[in-house]
């Protein structure tokens, strides 16, 4: 644990991903999403984590797999929204109906 790493649940409850990191998921989910548009979802589907898949399958409007791995949109949206913008951050945008989570998404799916 490095010193800017939340050390309380407090902390990490307040604490919020900055643009880099979600720069960082958006590059990872893009790489993803090529891969599974060149060979399918065979070789990633059961290798991947759950958010990996559920964040491609976002990305490629696949919803029959998002609902069957996260439940539903929502869940899954209520899960990436507090990945991208932290618990407290996550739980406003759902308020919202997740439409910063939903734009984050737009802007991935528009660069893939």
């Amino acid at each position: 644990m490095t010193t800017n790493e939340p050390r309380t649940l407090a902390e990490l409850l307040a604490a919020v991903p900055d643009e880099e990191d979600r720069q960082h998921r958006a590059d990872d989910l893009s790489e993803r999403v090529q891969l599974v548009r060149a060979e399918g979802w065979g070789p990633f589907r059961h290798t991947w984590s759950s958010g990996e898949v559920v964040g491609v399958a976002l990305v490629l409007e696949d919803g029959a797999l998002v609902d069957e791995v996260s439940g539903s949109e929502t869940a899954a949206l209520d899960t990436w929204a507090a990945s991208l913008w932290g618990v407290n951050g996550g739980a406003v945008d759902a308020e919202t109906g997740h439409l910063r989570t939903r734009g984050w998404f737009d802007t991935v799916r528009a660069i893939v």
